[in-house]
């Protein structure tokens, strides 16, 4: 398997069309298929371009297949219910196992896959989890076991799950729910599921726990999201080239900094700014996140149900320990919240975002800060269509006024583990409004929703809007099933 990246492979080429500015989308000559090998298309680039009428639209045309990203003839019906378009949409969103190509950076999966839809035809790591909750509730469990089969494959090729199978995101991962899935298909405790998947979640542990991504903040040890390039995202290249000339900072520095925003999957938003407001003012490396050491102890919590070694048991203890003390020095007493940690100040960030409702999903907190959370959240957060991602108005997609299917999960599921039913019900009913409203004007199920203004769509970010799409469709109905179960009369607080 050749992990090699489009820049490395085409060199010259590469620059010439994603800082020629060629596709509007700069995703899109990365998942170009080459018709011929990598070594040739640079031969002929090198031959070719040397003449007076060269054009570079009509080689790229002629040496690679350009990714339709609407390829699918799928029309929905806007007289179906939005379950059963769901249901539809699953096949829709469904990749076979994919064949080897030389020079395509597409990295093979064995098994069939959920794509979250539009310009996002590859697997994505904490995507997945979101997605997951969905193919349960339609009782598709084959299709949950194959999802964590190619994420198995990926750990044992690639030595960690990446944030998708593209050899231009292997640098760094997403996220790590895979423990979560994990738990979510053994249903319980399934010895044979914890059996099957334990050696692959240990390896997936060891990459987070190596390296830089464990840091050190008053003797505690604590992860942080991390991206071990120094150059332009691949994907992104022309606009991480123009934003690091932008900022007057040292290139490899911001080219880290973003990279690290891209591996929390909160790219971009004000928690990783160094003054809350602008992304040329982007910090991330030097933040400690909340929901990160969350979805850690997570992790732990599972390897320690999975494991009967003495000293693997207490490690794992003391680690726990650990992420417990960490949430000390997140806690903002005057707020109520957790809030990131800055290595660099020594300090909290002081930006309020849904990252506070992590440490309620994994019950890490005593029921009086997580009945302030609660308050804090109904108050700033909570709006006509759901919780805000942060509070922040930067123009990022990250911030306000977006909300995004998985925190809304995550604060639904946060605020019934300490028995706020009646707010989580509110969040729950609001957010499948907003979802039910769109999708009967459109037809369509979308990536993310302005909860602010519930008759806008939603904004920011570094290409449009996208529509399909995979964790949206998984925690609406993981929603719907939500409301079925708990008690109607909470509805009507809201």
């Amino acid at each position: 398997m050749d992990l090699t990246t489009a820049d490395v492979l085409y060199k010259q080429l590469f620059e010439a069309v994603q800082l020629g500015g060629l596709f509007p989308d700069s995703k899109t000559f990365v998942d170009c298929i080459p018709k011929e090998s990598p070594s040739e298309i640079v031969y002929q680039y090198y031959e070719q371009s040397k003449k007076e009428d060269f054009d570079l639209k009509a080689f790229v045309d002629k040496y690679f297949i350009i990714p339709n990203r609407n390829d699918s003839d799928f029309i929905s019906n806007l007289l179906d219910e939005p379950e059963d378009h769901i249901e539809k949409l699953w096949a829709v969103l469904e990749r076979s196992a994919d064949k080897e190509i030389e020079g395509d950076s597409l990295i093979a999966l064995p098994y069939s896959y959920i794509v979250p839809g539009g310009r996002f035809s590859e697997i994505y790591y904490w995507d997945s989890y979101f997605t997951i909750l969905g193919l349960a509730i339609n009782g598709r469990r084959h299709q949950i076991e194959r999802i964590l089969d190619n994420f198995v494959y990926l750990v044992d090729q690639v030595g960690h799950i990446p944030n998708g199978n593209r050899t231009y995101f292997i640098s760094r991962s997403q996220p790590p729910f895979f423990a979560q899935m994990i738990k979510l298909f053994a249903d319980g405790d399934d010895p044979f599921v914890f059996r099957k998947y334990h050696d692959s979640l240990k390896r997936e542990y060891k990459f987070w726990m190596g390296g830089e991504r464990l840091v050190n903040v008053f003797g505690i040890k604590v992860n942080r999201y991390f991206d071990s390039k120094d150059a332009p995202r691949e994907e992104s290249y022309k606009e991480d080239v123009k934003l690091a000339l932008e900022s007057g900072r040292k290139k490899d520095k911001i080219y880290m900094h973003i990279r690290a925003a891209c591996e929390s999957g909160w790219d971009f938003s004000s928690r990783w700014f160094e003054d809350g407001l602008t992304l040329e003012s982007i910090n991330t490396l030097n933040i400690i996140p909340v929901d990160l050491n969350c979805l850690m102890y997570g992790m732990e919590e599972l390897l320690l149900e999975m494991t009967e070694e003495s000293a693997e048991l207490e490690a794992l203890n003391d680690q726990m320990d650990q992420r417990l003390e960490f949430l000390e020095l997140a806690w903002n007493p005057e707020k109520g919240i957790y809030e990131d940690f800055d290595l660099k100040k020594e300090t909290r960030t002081q930006i309020s975002s849904l990252a506070t409702m992590f440490p309620l999903f994994f019950k890490m907190v005593p029921q009086e800060k997580a009945d302030l959370v609660a308050d804090f959240v109904r108050t700033h957060f909570l709006k006509p269509g759901g919780l805000l991602t942060t509070i922040n108005n930067t123009g990022q997609q990250w911030d306000a006024p977006n909300g995004w299917a998985p925190l809304q999960w995550i604060a639904v599921k946060a605020l019934d583990n300490y028995g706020h039913k009646d707010l989580a019900r509110i969040i729950a009913t609001r957010w499948t409004d907003l979802n039910d409203k769109v999708f009967k004007e459109t037809g369509k199920f979308v990536e993310k929703y302005n909860v602010e203004d519930i008759g806008l769509t939603a904004g920011g970010g570094e290409y449009p809007v996208q529509d399909g799409f995979g964790w949206t469709n998984g925690v609406y109905l993981a929603m719907k099933e939500y409301l079925k179960q708990t008690d109607d009369s909470a509805y009507f607080k809201s």
